[in-house]
């Protein structure tokens, strides 16, 4: 067999430890050994090591590897990195999101590895950093992809980005594969799921539920969100909920935000009636939150290919989004949810509330959202197309 070394920034919930997952666990029907290896989740992440036992995969964790900037860890993760790198001789060293991408990538091209691949999840090029910082950040890219074998997009829109707006790498350097996912826990026992979702947060049965799933950090614009709702329900005769799943560095900023426009805040497990917005910290079952939910919603400044959205459409639950980054690979205008402006209250207000107050719009854009999430985003086929990409790294 082959061997492949996959390198994950961390194990945290998302799309990234998914994919890493399932190409560990899967790969090896087409010929490939895999090892896996990345830091470890965040305190105010959610662990995502019970996805790689679901799956019966195991991996090695380099805790020196954290998001943020640290010299002294940086340097003793890529150690250990080019270690594993000596030790394993893999023919592929693939690697996932950006320190991962720098650190494995550097020790790869010191190794001499015989082909490097990298996947962009995400990228952080605007609304992230300041300009000369991203400026650094995008030079070093350059440099990393000249030395890469292939990069891979996960949309057509990342790829225009990368390649035509910030000139990270010539289009032909580039390979498009989407994420992959098992969605069918979002299409099953769905009445079960909305029954057991309401019971556990005391939603009652007429409550309008608006939920939105993501890390609480400055990119995700949460505070759009939240007055958003708050216009909303000075607006609407429903009675409007909001769900915000997550954690991150501006929790306990965000509850102050809502307090300061007049929004009844549950910030913790114990009830509180009639809150206007509950804070549930992560979930591992987010298939109960959306089959719970009337619409859901993602306020970002920045993404990729967001997988709250594609998760929220395949339970049928329609989506309002800002319109930047990949969204549009995921979102269409007026079939399965509403696209609006970044950061403009205004529309995204009227948005939740077109949808709020018109049943049979929300439900046909359910049953539009049903269809449009399938094949393209399986786990099969993000195995296979990444298998095919291998052999004719391999065979060049």
């Amino acid at each position: 067999m082959k061997k492949i070394l996959r390198i994950i920034n961390r194990f945290n919930l998302g799309g990234p430890t998914y994919n890493a997952a399932y190409l560990t666990r899967y790969l090896d029907d087409y010929g490939f050994e895999t090892k896996l290896v990345g830091g470890m989740s965040e305190e105010s992440e959610a662990d995502s090591t019970f996805i790689l036992d679901q799956l019966g995969v195991t991996a090695e964790l380099i805790p020196e590897m954290h998001r943020s900037l640290n010299l002294l860890n940086d340097r003793k993760a890529y150690m250990k990195i080019k270690q594993i790198i000596k030790e394993y001789k893999p023919d592929i060293v693939h690697t996932h999101a950006s320190k991962a991408g720098t650190l494995g990538r550097l020790a790869a091209i010191q190794q001499a590895v015989p082909h490097i691949v990298h996947t962009f999840h995400g990228h952080v090029f605007h609304s992230y950093f300041s300009g000369a910082k991203t400026s650094v950040f995008r030079k070093i890219e350059q440099y990393l992809a000249l030395k890469s074998s292939r990069i891979v997009a996960i949309s057509s829109t990342q790829l225009d980005e990368l390649a035509d707006e910030f000139n990270i790498a010539p289009r032909s350097k580039f390979e498009i594969i989407p994420l992959g996912f098992d969605l069918s826990r979002f299409r099953n026992d769905l009445s079960d799921k909305r029954i057991a979702f309401r019971k556990r947060w005391n939603i009652a049965d007429d409550d309008f539920v608006i939920s939105i799933v993501g890390r609480l950090v400055p990119v995700k614009n949460h505070k759009l969100f939240i007055e958003s709702v708050a216009h909303l329900k000075k607006q609407s005769n429903r009675k409007i909920k909001a769900i915000i799943v997550g954690d991150g560095e501006l929790r306990e900023a965000l509850i102050k935000h809502c307090e300061h426009v007049n929004l009844k805040v549950q910030a913790a497990a114990t009830s509180v009636p009639d809150a206007d917005v509950v804070f549930t910290s992560w979930l591992r079952d987010v298939d109960e939150v959306y089959a719970g939910s009337e619409l859901a919603a993602l306020t970002s400044f920045n993404e990729g290919t967001p997988v709250s959205l594609i998760e929220a459409l395949a339970a049928g639950t329609p989506v309002v989004s800002t319109d930047v980054g990949g969204i549009q690979d995921v979102v269409s205008h007026n079939q399965n949810g509403l696209l609006v402006p970044s950061d403009d209250i205004e529309a995204f207000t009227s948005s939740l509330l077109k949808l709020a107050q018109n049943d049979q719009l929300r439900a046909a854009m359910s049953a539009v959202a049903k269809t449009s999430i399938n094949g393209q985003f399986s786990y099969n086929r993000l195995v296979s197309d990444t298998a095919r990409l291998y052999n004719e790294l391999l065979n060049s």
